[in-house]
């Protein structure tokens, strides 16, 4: 459960920080950059890995804790 917490924190952390990018590049009035986009994806990504692998990696933790 831990696990699918944090992937899910992870997207909805990217998600804000991309909503966020979005809202000052409108009042500025400047153009939405690729590399600032690229970048602030990358926890998303990594979330949708972590949920995707979510029992594995819950197993490992778990594995790693009891030692």
């Amino acid at each position: 459960m831990l696990v699918r917490f944090v992937a899910v924190s992870l997207i909805g952390l990217s998600l804000v920080e991309f909503a966020l990018y979005w809202v000052v590049s409108q009042h500025y009035n400047t153009p939405m950059k690729i590399f600032p986009c690229f970048l602030k994806a990358i926890p998303a990504l990594l979330g949708v890995a972590f949920l995707i692998k979510s029992k594995a990696l819950a197993r490992w933790v778990s594995d790693k804790l009891d030692q």
